[in-house]
């Protein structure tokens, strides 16, 4: 399959791929947390095609991605008070609402499952492709199954040029880490995937929420209701494995520090290729030849931004075995370090 690559300020370049996702095409497309690959959500051959170019599980969901509030009720079989507080405090944005479904909503798309995932993202470009379409789309993040997700075209076109239609070029993202997912089917809102909006965040506008406790640990039997719950994700090539002072998560201690110089060294000595994932303001502390940054300072905003292109900086450098600081601390800290774990394997050393 030729893959097209177009620019978003390209003149033919939304009827381009508003053609493809009519014709039951995929189009990976830029949103405000990273690159979709999106097909017509109510098209099952077009979900069918995104787990077959992703080589995704199955039973793992879809999202299905709107361009307007009014979309919801041709989706969703319930609209609970709550979910239009959300709603309306946080769409267009970073956020996924599990609602019960519609018998329009093919199974294809939702995993098997009575439920759907509906995010109105707040990129323009993705916002527009969604209008111009006409089609609402079904969208995982762009990459092959288990890799980084990606945060620029260039990564979406490492994983999958040749196994989709068309990438719609818009530049980096923003946020550089997936959407909060929030399930409003039950009595109380339980967050399912963490992310840029926090619980914090969701208590001030609806109250009570909890967090399912397969985010921090997967659990090989469940059967995931929304996207990274099960399997592993965002994966290096390298072996990945955090280091965490035990007392102190939130700390980058003497303890980290050394903890991982040690580390190094014995990697050296096995001859292995090892790289430290740190942020600039610690990276003096490191004595290994292939230092990755997460960012200026341990800011959220700006580690989870850099996260997922630093994890494929270390499969461009040919990291065997990489070593990562803790990043709990901050607002973000549970969304980073969701990720981070799952990118690891679970692999913790506690000093």
């Amino acid at each position: 399959m030729n893959t097209i690559i177009k620019k978003t300020t390209e003149n033919d370049a939304f009827q381009v791929a508003s053609e493809i996702l009519q014709k039951g095409g995929l189009v990976a497309f830029p949103t405000e947390t990273v690159y979709g690959l999106g097909g017509n959500a109510l098209d099952p051959s077009a979900s069918e095609r995104i787990y077959k170019a992703k080589g995704r599980p199955s039973d793992n969901p879809l999202i299905v991605h709107i361009a307007d509030k009014a979309d919801v009720a041709q989706l969703a079989a319930e609209i609970p008070p709550i979910a239009e507080r959300l709603m309306d405090r946080f769409w267009p944005g970073p956020m996924t609402i599990i609602f019960k479904k519609k018998d329009i909503v093919p199974k294809e798309t939702t995993g098997g499952l009575d439920t759907v995932a509906i995010r109105m993202p707040s990129h323009p470009d993705a916002a527009r492709l969604i209008r111009e379409s006409g089609v609402y789309i079904a969208a995982p993040s762009a990459n092959a199954s288990g890799r980084p997700s990606p945060s620029t075209a260039a990564h979406v076109a490492e994983d999958l040029t040749g196994r989709i239609d068309m990438i719609l070029d818009g530049g980096p993202v923003d946020i550089g880490i997936e959407s909060s997912i929030i399930d409003v089917t039950g009595e109380v809102p339980v967050i399912l995937r963490p992310g840029f909006i926090t619980k914090k965040d969701f208590e001030e506008i609806v109250g009570k929420v909890t967090i399912d406790p397969a985010i921090m640990k997967p659990d090989p039997n469940l059967r995931p209701k929304a996207p990274g719950m099960k399997y592993t994700h965002y994966a290096p090539k390298g072996s990945l494995t955090i280091i965490e002072d035990e007392l102190s998560p939130q700390l980058v201690t003497g303890n980290v520090i050394s903890t991982i110089n040690r580390l190094i060294t014995d990697a050296a000595a096995e001859g292995k290729k090892a790289a430290v994932l740190t942020t600039a303001e610690n990276r003096r502390h490191y004595h290994a030849e292939n230092i990755i940054l997460l960012g200026e300072t341990a800011s959220g905003e700006e580690v989870a931004k850099h996260l997922y292109s630093a994890l494929r900086e270390c499969d461009e450098i040919g990291a065997e075995v990489i070593y990562s600081e803790s990043f709990s601390r901050g607002e973000l800290g549970g969304a980073i370090m969701n990720r981070l774990l799952k990118a690891a394997g679970q692999k913790v050393i506690f000093v």
